[in-house]
């Protein structure tokens, strides 16, 4: 789970890094506005704003991707213990080495 939740966080931080050197080098923060009304920011609170904003779209996409490569017995097998499994809750699959 730990080196799952790694492959969403790890790309999704670089991916906002990209976007942020991007559209910064392009775009002034300070000349942002909503509806046509200046935002009362800072340029380092919109950027960090942005950074966050940027990093969330990417971890959905990232996210999305590891939940689409996932094997149908890995998203159905029991998450219990097999001394606390309930009844119609599936066993683990045994797991080769190729699939870890």
């Amino acid at each position: 789970m730990r080196s799952r939740l790694m492959l969403i966080i790890w790309p999704a931080f670089l991916a906002a890094c990209l976007l942020e050197l991007l559209v910064f080098a392009c775009v002034d923060p300070l000349e942002f506005r909503w509806a046509g009304i200046p935002l009362e920011m800072t340029r380092r609170s919109t950027l960090t704003v942005c950074f966050f904003m940027f990093w969330l779209v990417s971890l959905a996409a990232c996210a999305l991707t590891t939940l689409l490569d996932m094997k149908p017995a890995e998203i159905n097998e029991c998450p219990f213990d097999p001394s606390q499994r309930p009844e119609g809750c599936p066993a683990v699959p045994a797991r080769d080495a190729a699939s870890i």
